[in-house]
């Protein structure tokens, strides 16, 4: 029972995490997308930033996707 209640708490620490990096990423994905309305070659330092913050939250995925099954293995 502790251990469901653990994987639950830490679902939802996951969830608020990827949220986070998301709104992180917007600044550099804003910045790319007005480059490309502009007809320009976005920057480099804001294209590093949204890989960055992609990544970050494709790992997180990777970890919320984990514990579910975790959880689901459970019962």
């Amino acid at each position: 029972m502790f251990e469901k209640r653990k994987l639950k708490k830490a679902i939802e620490d996951s969830k608020k995490k990827i949220e986070l990096i998301e709104k992180k990423r917007t600044r550099g994905q804003s910045a790319i997308v007005d480059a490309i309305l502009r007809h320009v070659e976005p920057d480099d330092v804001d294209v590093d930033y949204f890989n960055q913050f992609t990544a970050q939250i494709e790992d997180e995925r990777e970890n919320l996707h984990s514990l579910v099954g975790r959880l689901e293995a459970l019962g």
